[in-house]
């Protein structure tokens, strides 16, 4: 069975493309979810790609990734400054979890500098664009590769 990973994005992100495009650029998240789930194929992993504007749905995505074991790659979006329930669903995650913001976080309005989510997730990717979502990817990839090797290797798959 391949490697699972999550690709969850949060709230507006439905909107990529029409919003703010001045910020977040031209592209969709059908587009986005395109090259996504295609890198993902490439790399050998399965790819369950969703959006919600909704907070107790992302918490539930969160907690199916947990049940299956899975890697998330998350753009919380606006969930990102102030949901504790979606950094709590977060913690419960084992395998590698990379956050996504198309712009850099850090240069933004200071209600939009410090990310909730990034105290649990294991690396953060900010102001690439919608490149970082193929970044996180290719790091969920590299991350279960080690984990893997750490393992003792190949389990005859």
């Amino acid at each position: 069975m391949k490697p699972l990973v999550y690709v969850l994005n949060g709230s507006n992100l439905n909107m990529l493309g029409k919003r703010e495009p001045h910020l977040y650029g031209s592209t969709t998240l059908a587009q986005v979810k395109e090259r996504t789930e295609a890198l993902a194929l490439e790399l050998g992993l399965g790819c369950e790609f969703r959006q919600t504007n909704h907070e107790g749905v992302m918490v539930d995505w969160l907690q199916e990734a947990f049940e299956k074991d899975a890697a998330v790659v998350i753009n919380p979006a606006g969930f990102s400054f102030a949901s504790i329930p979606v950094l709590d669903a977060v913690k419960l995650i084992r395998q590698p979890v990379i956050e996504v913001h198309i712009t850099n976080i850090h240069q933004r309005d200071e209600q939009y500098r410090h990310s909730l989510i990034s105290l649990a997730a294991r690396g953060v990717i900010c102001g690439l664009g919608v490149d970082g979502y193929l970044l996180a990817v290719r790091a969920v990839a590299a991350a279960l590769e080690r984990q893997e090797m750490q393992a003792g290797g190949s389990h005859g798959g």
